[in-house]
Protein backbone atom coordinates (compact mmCIF):
# COMPACT_ATOMS: atom_id res chain seq x y z
CA UNK A 1 0.00 0.00 0.00
CA UNK A 2 1.69 3.25 -0.76
CA UNK A 3 2.23 5.71 2.07
CA UNK A 4 0.20 8.69 2.30
CA UNK A 5 1.49 11.90 0.78
CA UNK A 6 0.26 15.15 1.18
CA UNK A 7 -1.00 16.86 -2.63
CA UNK A 8 -0.51 19.95 -1.50
CA UNK A 9 2.78 19.95 -0.73
CA UNK A 10 3.72 17.90 -3.27
CA UNK A 11 2.50 20.31 -5.71
CA UNK A 12 4.20 23.25 -4.06
CA UNK A 13 7.80 21.26 -4.68
CA UNK A 14 6.45 20.98 -7.98
CA UNK A 15 5.98 24.51 -8.08
CA UNK A 16 9.49 25.24 -6.95
CA UNK A 17 10.77 22.31 -9.13
CA UNK A 18 9.41 24.35 -12.43
CA UNK A 19 10.30 27.76 -11.73
CA UNK A 20 14.02 26.76 -11.04
CA UNK A 21 14.16 25.24 -14.48
CA UNK A 22 12.55 28.47 -16.87
CA UNK A 23 14.78 30.94 -17.75
CA UNK A 24 12.78 34.54 -17.81
CA UNK A 25 9.63 32.63 -15.24
CA UNK A 26 6.75 31.69 -15.12
CA UNK A 27 2.71 33.32 -15.71
CA UNK A 28 0.17 31.75 -12.77
CA UNK A 29 -1.97 30.60 -16.02
CA UNK A 30 1.45 28.93 -17.49
CA UNK A 31 2.55 27.12 -14.02
CA UNK A 32 -1.02 26.09 -13.16
CA UNK A 33 -1.36 24.18 -16.78
CA UNK A 34 2.12 22.78 -15.98
CA UNK A 35 1.00 21.20 -12.46
CA UNK A 36 -2.29 20.60 -14.34
CA UNK A 37 -4.32 22.19 -12.23
CA UNK A 38 -6.67 25.45 -12.22
CA UNK A 39 -5.76 28.45 -11.94
CA UNK A 40 -7.06 28.84 -8.32
CA UNK A 41 -5.28 26.20 -6.95
CA UNK A 42 -1.89 27.57 -8.45
CA UNK A 43 -2.71 30.90 -6.88
CA UNK A 44 -3.37 29.59 -3.74
CA UNK A 45 0.20 27.87 -3.63
CA UNK A 46 1.97 30.83 -5.11
CA UNK A 47 0.45 33.16 -2.54
CA UNK A 48 1.68 30.56 0.14
CA UNK A 49 5.26 30.11 -1.41
CA UNK A 50 5.80 33.95 -1.62
CA UNK A 51 5.13 34.41 2.02
CA UNK A 52 7.63 32.59 2.75
CA UNK A 53 9.74 34.75 -0.15
CA UNK A 54 10.81 30.95 -2.03
CA UNK A 55 8.48 32.96 -5.20
CA UNK A 56 8.71 36.71 -6.32
CA UNK A 57 6.98 38.02 -9.12
CA UNK A 58 8.87 40.19 -11.39
CA UNK A 59 7.08 43.74 -12.29
CA UNK A 60 5.60 41.61 -15.53
CA UNK A 61 3.63 39.28 -12.77
CA UNK A 62 5.98 36.25 -13.77
CA UNK A 63 7.23 34.45 -11.38
CA UNK A 64 10.79 33.62 -10.13
CA UNK A 65 12.56 31.19 -7.76
CA UNK A 66 12.50 33.73 -3.95
CA UNK A 67 15.49 34.94 -2.37
CA UNK A 68 14.28 32.44 0.64
CA UNK A 69 15.98 29.65 -1.10
CA UNK A 70 19.20 31.01 -0.69
CA UNK A 71 19.66 29.53 2.55
CA UNK A 72 18.04 26.56 2.12
CA UNK A 73 20.51 25.67 -0.68
CA UNK A 74 23.50 26.89 1.22
CA UNK A 75 22.23 24.06 3.50
CA UNK A 76 23.38 21.57 0.90
CA UNK A 77 26.71 22.23 1.01
CA UNK A 78 27.85 20.68 4.17
CA UNK A 79 25.77 17.47 3.29
CA UNK A 80 27.88 17.34 -0.12
CA UNK A 81 31.22 18.31 1.84
CA UNK A 82 30.24 15.03 3.98
CA UNK A 83 28.95 12.57 1.75
CA UNK A 84 32.15 13.76 -0.89
CA UNK A 85 34.89 13.04 1.96
CA UNK A 86 35.49 9.81 1.95
CA UNK A 87 35.63 9.44 -1.83
CA UNK A 88 37.96 12.22 -1.97
CA UNK A 89 40.47 10.62 0.60
CA UNK A 90 41.10 7.50 -0.50
CA UNK A 91 41.40 9.27 -4.14
CA UNK A 92 44.23 11.21 -2.53
CA UNK A 93 45.81 8.40 -0.71
CA UNK A 94 45.84 6.52 -3.50
CA UNK A 95 47.24 8.41 -5.76
CA UNK A 96 49.23 11.10 -3.78
CA UNK A 97 47.47 14.59 -4.87
CA UNK A 98 45.41 16.93 -4.05
CA UNK A 99 41.77 15.80 -4.39
CA UNK A 100 38.78 18.03 -4.83
CA UNK A 101 35.16 18.08 -5.25
CA UNK A 102 34.09 21.23 -7.54
CA UNK A 103 30.95 22.77 -8.43
CA UNK A 104 29.13 24.93 -11.06
CA UNK A 105 28.31 28.28 -9.22
CA UNK A 106 27.07 30.96 -12.13
CA UNK A 107 29.46 31.06 -14.65
CA UNK A 108 32.36 29.89 -11.89
CA UNK A 109 33.96 26.66 -10.52
CA UNK A 110 33.87 26.56 -6.57
CA UNK A 111 35.68 24.11 -4.86
CA UNK A 112 33.53 22.83 -2.49
CA UNK A 113 35.60 19.83 -0.61
CA UNK A 114 39.62 19.56 -0.33
CA UNK A 115 41.42 16.92 1.13
CA UNK A 116 45.18 16.72 1.39
CA UNK A 117 46.94 13.23 0.76
CA UNK A 118 48.33 12.24 4.08
CA UNK A 119 51.81 10.33 2.97
CA UNK A 120 53.66 12.51 0.35
CA UNK A 121 56.36 14.93 1.15
CA UNK A 122 54.78 18.10 -0.61
CA UNK A 123 51.20 18.82 -2.33
CA UNK A 124 49.67 21.39 -3.77
CA UNK A 125 47.64 23.17 -1.21
CA UNK A 126 44.20 24.03 -2.18
CA UNK A 127 41.45 26.03 -0.39
CA UNK A 128 37.87 25.33 0.08
CA UNK A 129 36.27 28.39 -1.60
CA UNK A 130 38.19 29.07 -4.30
CA UNK A 131 36.96 30.60 -7.32
CA UNK A 132 37.60 30.24 -10.87
CA UNK A 133 35.79 30.81 -14.61
CA UNK A 134 34.25 27.42 -15.55
CA UNK A 135 36.46 27.48 -18.72
CA UNK A 136 40.04 27.60 -17.04
CA UNK A 137 41.09 24.42 -14.96
CA UNK A 138 40.74 20.74 -14.79
CA UNK A 139 37.38 21.22 -12.66
CA UNK A 140 35.58 23.99 -14.48
CA UNK A 141 36.11 22.23 -17.74
CA UNK A 142 35.06 18.85 -16.52
CA UNK A 143 31.88 20.66 -15.09
CA UNK A 144 31.59 21.83 -19.00
CA UNK A 145 32.31 18.37 -20.44
CA UNK A 146 29.63 16.83 -18.35
CA UNK A 147 26.90 19.49 -19.45
CA UNK A 148 27.62 18.14 -23.11
CA UNK A 149 28.02 14.81 -22.26
CA UNK A 150 25.06 14.32 -19.89
CA UNK A 151 24.59 11.03 -18.52
CA UNK A 152 27.15 9.30 -21.31
CA UNK A 153 29.83 7.54 -20.44
CA UNK A 154 32.55 10.20 -18.63
CA UNK A 155 35.56 10.78 -19.52
CA UNK A 156 38.20 13.36 -18.05
CA UNK A 157 39.83 16.60 -18.51
CA UNK A 158 43.76 17.03 -18.28
CA UNK A 159 45.29 20.83 -17.92
CA UNK A 160 48.80 21.99 -17.27
CA UNK A 161 49.50 25.50 -15.85
CA UNK A 162 46.48 26.95 -16.37
CA UNK A 163 45.45 28.26 -12.85
CA UNK A 164 48.68 28.34 -11.00
CA UNK A 165 52.34 27.69 -12.99
CA UNK A 166 53.76 24.20 -13.36
CA UNK A 167 50.51 22.76 -11.25
CA UNK A 168 48.60 20.06 -13.54
CA UNK A 169 45.06 19.16 -13.12
CA UNK A 170 42.46 16.22 -13.99
CA UNK A 171 38.70 16.01 -13.25
CA UNK A 172 36.28 14.06 -14.81
CA UNK A 173 32.37 15.08 -14.12
CA UNK A 174 29.25 13.80 -11.90
CA UNK A 175 26.67 12.95 -14.14
CA UNK A 176 23.07 11.89 -13.62
CA UNK A 177 22.38 14.29 -11.19
CA UNK A 178 19.67 16.71 -11.59
CA UNK A 179 20.33 20.21 -10.67
CA UNK A 180 23.98 19.47 -9.97
CA UNK A 181 27.07 20.18 -11.87
CA UNK A 182 30.50 19.11 -10.36
CA UNK A 183 33.44 17.42 -10.86
CA UNK A 184 35.90 15.29 -8.77
CA UNK A 185 39.59 15.79 -9.78
CA UNK A 186 43.41 15.96 -8.65
CA UNK A 187 45.92 19.08 -8.38
CA UNK A 188 49.79 18.34 -8.57
CA UNK A 189 53.19 19.89 -9.19
CA UNK A 190 54.70 16.58 -10.03
CA UNK A 191 54.84 13.92 -12.65
CA UNK A 192 51.46 12.52 -13.46
CA UNK A 193 50.52 9.36 -14.73
CA UNK A 194 47.37 10.77 -16.75
CA UNK A 195 45.91 6.95 -17.59
CA UNK A 196 46.23 5.25 -14.19
CA UNK A 197 44.93 8.60 -12.43
CA UNK A 198 42.52 9.64 -15.23
CA UNK A 199 40.72 6.06 -14.63
CA UNK A 200 40.73 6.43 -11.23
CA UNK A 201 39.29 10.00 -10.75
CA UNK A 202 36.69 8.72 -13.21
CA UNK A 203 35.87 5.80 -10.92
CA UNK A 204 35.82 8.40 -7.78
CA UNK A 205 33.21 10.51 -10.00
CA UNK A 206 30.98 7.98 -10.82
CA UNK A 207 31.26 6.37 -6.95
CA UNK A 208 30.10 9.68 -5.74
CA UNK A 209 27.83 10.28 -8.13
CA UNK A 210 25.76 7.16 -7.30
CA UNK A 211 25.81 8.20 -3.47
CA UNK A 212 24.68 11.45 -4.36
CA UNK A 213 21.78 10.59 -6.26
CA UNK A 214 19.10 9.07 -4.00
CA UNK A 215 19.35 12.69 -2.27
CA UNK A 216 18.85 14.54 -5.46
CA UNK A 217 21.04 17.30 -4.24
CA UNK A 218 20.48 20.74 -5.66
CA UNK A 219 23.48 22.95 -5.51
CA UNK A 220 23.39 27.04 -5.23
CA UNK A 221 23.61 28.01 -9.13
CA UNK A 222 23.49 25.03 -10.33
CA UNK A 223 21.05 25.50 -13.68
CA UNK A 224 18.28 23.20 -14.17
CA UNK A 225 17.82 21.30 -17.33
Amino acid sequence: MPAETSQTLDRGLRALELLAGVRGGLTVTELAARLHVNRTVAYRLVTTLEQHSLVRKDLRGRLHIGLGMLPLASAVQPVLRDVAAPVLRELAEAVGCTAHLTVADGGQALALAVVEPSWTDFHVSYRVGSRHALDQGAAGKAVLLGRSSGECAAAYVVTAGELQPGARGLAAPLLGLEGLEASVGIVTLGDLAVDEVGARVVEAARRLSESLRPHAITAPGAPRQ
